[in-house]
């Protein structure tokens, strides 16, 4: 049987200041909550920051709430906007804690923040404050995880680097943030740190020192469990497979995804090629095989894993990529929200042309009004529709046919946020995996590949960094 992979764009939300962050919530009742985080380097009156001058960094937190209201209505509501200081990360908590969903937040003043979700005297959802924690002084806080990725509430802590090249656990009890332990873990900027979900007293690091690092939070932290310097430029994005225990995704500024076996770190499972520095890997959250990579210049992708993690060494086909932002991709996440049937795919051309199977074309966007949504199709330099075709949108594809992801599931659909730096744009799409029937003159229906754009991580990287 023929598969068709299909993205599609649902909705679009100017967030002003650089978006750099997006979670949906992980918690049941509230699975259709996402939360938005931005950065902003302020620039003084002359457009220059000025070496004497502290670097001024403003953010803000924005809320949301999505519902299926019909194809005429923006699925996306906008709760609540906290203006904060310029914000890093964010991470929901997996479980509740105090029976509400807790987001964590890495602020550019080095302070770890917790809001909780709480219902607002407007009747309407709103996040409050609970509790802080300064890192430490002259330091960024750039990441955090939580302890509770496989739902384990017993010991609910946070893990976060900073600047200064530290990594920091903290303990949450009914005083609020308690520091536990605070290392120097890299020589420059760690970009980040994790848990591992299936024994949480092993963390993860990654630096731009280029460096990989594990540890062992019962031993002395002044020596990592292991180093890799496999990755060739700065580890940015590291996540600890849910689903299946000792399996690690990494992503560096080199443009790789990195898949590991937490129990032999000298060598990775698979390395992919993304063609854009990995700031964000995320596993989905109930198929143990797909990855999600935000790829900086080079978009957004989702991979297939499973013949990697079954021993392959080959690289991860690409399943699908959301091609539409302008801008640096940096936020990137699934969503637990169930969504109905596949939208209906784009009006075929009445004559068949034969499909391109090289990277060109141009992508025409259909704008739907008043919902701020659009689909997409392709065209060639005439304006002609270019009808889809079997060829995946990956050079780094494994031979053979593309792998089924819905398993032994008919089809799938998954809802999915990202956003993206100098363009300051939120982004909620659809990904659709549909069984696609032959047509009558044997064609068989799938994914063109699209053109995909370039950009400069060189700068937003500096500005993330002054």
């Amino acid at each position: 049987m023929a598969w068709k992979s299909r993205t599609r764009n649902m909705q679009v939300f100017d967030t002003e200041l650089s978006a750099d962050t997006v979670e949906w919530c992980p918690i049941p009742e509230w699975h259709n909550i996402l939360a938005c985080g931005t950065y902003q380097l302020q620039k003084g009156p002359d457009g220059a920051m000025g070496e004497a001058a502290t670097p001024s960094r403003i953010g803000r937190l924005y809320l949301f709430q999505f519902r299926q209201q019909g194809s005429m209505t923006p699925p996306l509501t906008e709760l609540e906007h906290i203006d904060t200081s310029a914000i890093l990360d964010l991470k929901w908590c997996h479980v509740p804690v105090s029976e509400r969903p807790l987001l964590g937040m890495a602020t550019a003043t080095g302070e770890l923040q917790l809001h909780t979700l709480k219902d607002s005297q407007k009747g309407c959802l709103a996040l409050k404050t609970v509790t802080s924690l300064e890192l430490g002084a002259d330091r960024l806080a750039l990441s955090l995880d939580w302890s509770t990725g496989r739902g384990d509430s017993s010991e609910v802590r946070v893990v976060s680097s900073d600047s200064a090249g530290c990594v920091n656990v903290l303990s949450l009890g009914e005083a609020g943030l308690t520091a536990v332990s605070q290392w120097k873990a890299h020589d420059f900027e760690a970009w980040i740190s994790a848990f591992s979900y299936w024994d949480t007293q092993i963390v993860y690091s990654g630096g731009d020192d280029c460096k990989l690092k594990g540890w062992d939070l019962r031993m002395d932290l002044t020596s990592p469990t292991f180093t890799s310097k496999r990755h060739s430029m700065g580890v940015c994005s590291i996540h600890s497979n849910p689903h299946r225990e000792h399996i690690l995704a990494t992503g560096s500024y080199d443009e790789q995804v990195l898949l590991w076996d937490g129990r032999s770190m000298r060598q990775p499972l698979s390395e992919s090629a993304m063609g854009g520095g990995v700031w964000r890997l995320k596993w989905h959250p109930t198929q143990e095989h797909l990855l999600l990579a935000a790829c900086m210049h080079n978009d957004f992708h989702i991979l297939h894993c499973q013949q990697a993690l079954e021993g392959s060494g080959e690289a991860c086909p690409i399943l699908a990529s959301y091609i539409l932002h302008n801008s640096l991709a940096y936020g990137a996440d699934w969503s637990c929200v169930s969504l109905g049937e596949p939208p209906p795919s784009s009006p075929q051309a009445s004559e068949p042309r034969p499909c391109h199977t090289e990277r060109g074309g141009h992508l025409r966007i259909q704008y739907e009004s008043p919902t701020a949504s659009f689909d997409t199709s392709l065209e060639d330099d005439s304006g002609r529709y270019i009808p889809e075709c079997i060829t995946p949108p990956s050079s780094s594809s494994a031979p053979g046919p593309p792998p089924n992801p819905a398993g032994e599931r008919s089809s799938m659909s998954c809802l999915l946020a990202s956003c993206s730096f100098y363009d300051h744009m939120l982004h909620v799409w659809r990904w659709d995996w549909t069984p696609e029937e032959a047509s009558s003159d044997g064609v068989q229906k799938g994914i063109a590949p699209l053109e995909v754009g370039d950009g400069d991580q060189t700068a937003a990287l500096a500005e993330m960094t002054l």
